[in-house]
């Protein structure tokens, strides 16, 4: 009998270690895919201030930080992203979830969590700063970001229309 439980830890011990390699590995794919997710963030701002400039004649759209790889993301802490147009401000702020995936503030799984904030100096003077929050989710057609407001319960794809609908709130 005591043979048989010997076994039957040592096999349970063995267990223990390709539990632990699986959850290693699944570490570094989330890991991976945070910073493609920031990197993808930061594409969409980039583009829609490219854009934008291309129609511009007198002035120009800034976008901060203009340039962004996959080791500018920030794993441990607040990453920022911020369009400028004249004063009318939207700042992206986002992070890593505490778990590895979450849905605590979402319903639908994610790995990255943040907020767009929206504000011009007569908004700033009212100490009114609209605010929707922002998830990288993972959906099973596909991985994308998500605002969601929580005034009305919208939600919607973070894209290019979305930050237009943003910027002309502002104008």
């Amino acid at each position: 009998m005591g043979k048989n439980r010997l076994k039957k830890l040592a096999d349970s011990i063995d267990a223990l270690a390709d539990k632990d390699q699986a959850f290693i590995t699944k570490t570094h794919e989330i890991a991976g895919l945070r910073r493609l997710a920031a990197a993808d963030l930061h594409h969409i701002g980039r583009s829609f201030v490219d854009h934008i400039n291309r129609h511009l004649s007198k002035t120009e759209v800034n976008f901060d930080p203009p340039d962004f790889t996959l080791e500018s993301f920030n794993e441990e802490g607040l990453n920022l992203l911020q369009i400028n147009a004249r004063g009318r401000i939207l700042q992206i702020e986002f992070q890593a979830t505490d778990d590895m995936i979450s849905t605590e503030n979402f319903r639908v799984p994610h790995i990255l969590e943040g907020s767009v904030r929206c504000f011009n100096q007569e908004k700033l003077e009212e100490a009114v700063i609209e605010e929707q929050f922002l998830f990288f989710c993972l959906e099973k057609k596909r991985n994308l970001w998500r605002f969601f407001d929580a005034r009305t319960y919208r939600s919607g794809p973070f894209d290019e229309e979305y930050l237009i609908s943003l910027m002309e709130q502002l104008i």
